[in-house]
């Protein structure tokens, strides 16, 4: 199984391609799609779109795994990170994939242990856990695989609800 997180942005999206056999998890592909701060919203969002499709495209994900909005207290910025979400929401919904969003804290948790990680933490651990051959990547390419490695470890969890109802 191939699951592809993503942690949307309207400046930087990162995407974390990961791949489930057994129980075993490895790194297949991760990145960033980098838009012009100074272009029309649109533009950006379609960039993005485009961006995502093509990693769609690459990996033929089964899932995609996207971080929720963080509430801050500028309510701009949260609507507009929900258009990036949107966007990369949609292609994943056309490409026929199983979606699922996950809180920052679930995917702190999830990876580190602690909910309260630091970015930094999340990253150690991601790179301890994937073994990624990229030397440097950008956070956001370390947050989107972390968003990847939550569903991994969610999926049994939801399977198992399932089974029981």
């Amino acid at each position: 199984m191939i699951i592809l997180g993503v942690d949307p942005g309207t400046a930087v999206t990162g995407y974390g391609v990961i791949r489930v056999v057994n129980n075993s998890v490895s790194w297949v592909d991760s990145g960033v799609i980098v838009t012009n701060a100074s272009a029309p919203l649109p533009e950006r969002l379609l960039l993005i779109y485009d961006g995502i499709r093509g990693k769609l495209a690459e990996h033929s994900p089964h899932r995609v795994s996207v971080e929720e909005a963080f509430y801050g207290k500028n309510v701009h910025t949260t609507l507009v990170l929900g258009h990036a979400r949107g966007v990369a929401m949609l292609a994943a919904a056309q490409h026929g994939c199983e979606v699922s969003e996950y809180s920052p804290r679930e995917i702190k948790k999830s990876v580190t242990g602690n909910g309260n990680a630091a970015k930094e933490q999340v990253e150690y651990m991601v790179k301890m856990l994937l073994k990624p051959p990229v030397e440097k990547m950008r956070q956001d390419a370390y947050d989107a695989l972390a968003t990847a490695m939550c569903d991994f470890h969610n999926m049994g969890r939801k399977t198992l609800l399932t089974r029981k109802q």
